[in-house]
């Protein structure tokens, strides 16, 4: 599946602790194998907005299946990610 990124994400991953920051490429990584792994959770009022928790972390992405595509939409923390 390829993986692309919504542009406010790159500053994101920019301020997140060193070890979230690790973590958080591996489950990207990991999302391009499996998109939907166990643990991930679908968003109320997207039609295709997922998360996955990372301890206190939160990626937000979207899932096209038309075009085999998987956005990154956010990794924040858990009382940010949502906004």
């Amino acid at each position: 599946m390829n993986v692309a990124f919504h542009p406010d994400v790159y500053k994101q991953l920019q301020h997140l602790p060193r070890t979230v920051f690790a973590a958080a490429l591996s489950a990207i990584i990991a999302l391009s194998h499996n998109p939907r792994p166990a643990g991930v959770k679908k968003l109320v009022g997207g039609h295709s907005d997922w998360r996955i928790r990372i301890g206190e972390y939160r990626i937000v992405y979207e899932i096209d299946n038309a075009t085999n595509t998987l956005t990154i939409l956010g990794v924040a923390h858990r009382r940010d990610a949502y906004r």
